[in-house]
């Protein structure tokens, strides 16, 4: 006889609900979540009960650069020269400019630097004879330099009595200056020749102080020299 005709079908269904009780309960991961070094676990079990767990992990150790490993030289492979050393950058010549020549058709005594002429001016105690003069289109200029700045006479006199300076403005393309030397050309107009005049000539005291302006004055270096004595007595 089985067991079940032993106790009956009511003992049988009983006996059944007491195995079933006596079973170990089955639990059932359901949900991870993970936030840096913690993780974070949700477990039910078979009565539906929620039970969380927090995992502590230890965070990975920092990636670290490894400077590279270089394979020993062989001892019979030739010894590679050292390498040449870099010299830094050299600096650019410098470049010394010589002094304003004097114009063509002029004496040597002749310059074409304000500021020079304004350096020698103190140094020497004389006046300055700043001349302004447009050598290819203004007549009045071509004949003040023939007549009178030109001429040995006039350099005679003004030797050891004045420091000469010529400012040329030529028109036409041939006889342009270089580009400094324009720009000393239109710095001195700038301080002596605002109005632009031409031909003029400029006394200036070994102090910089204007003394007088004149245009072309004829009848050669005498009537020049008059002039002068005129300005600067002690001439």
């Amino acid at each position: 006889m089985s067991l079940i005709n032993s106790f009956g079908p009511v003992r049988a269904f009983a006996l059944g609900l007491a195995l079933i009780s006596l079973a170990p309960a089955q639990a059932q991961k359901t949900t991870v979540k993970t936030n840096k070094s913690k993780v974070k676990t949700k477990i039910s079990d078979a009565s539906g009960t929620t039970v969380s767990k927090t995992t502590v992990v230890a965070p990975s150790a920092p990636v670290v650069a490894m400077e590279p490993q270089y394979a020993p030289r062989p001892a019979n492979a030739p010894e590679q020269p050292a390498p040449a050393p870099v010299s830094p950058v050299a600096s650019s010549p410098q470049v010394v400019t010589a002094a304003p020549a004097a114009p063509a058709g002029l004496p040597a005594e002749w310059i074409s630097d304000l500021g020079a002429a304004q350096a020698q001016a103190k140094a020497t105690n004389r006046p300055i004879l700043a001349v302004f003069s447009g050598s290819d289109w203004c007549k009045p200029c071509i004949m003040y330099e023939q007549e009178v700045f030109a001429k040995p006479e006039f350099m005679a006199y003004a030797k050891d009595k004045l420091v000469l300076a010529h400012f040329d403005f030529p028109r036409m393309k041939k006889n342009q200056p270089t580009a400094a030397q324009l720009k000393l050309n239109e710095a001195a107009a700038a301080q002596l020749n605002k109005e632009g005049d031409f031909p003029l000539a400029v006394v200036i005291a070994p102090d910089g102080k204007v003394l007088a302006k004149t245009g072309y004055i004829a009848g050669g270096p005498a009537a020049f020299e008059a002039y002068l004595k005129k300005v600067v007595p002690t001439l």
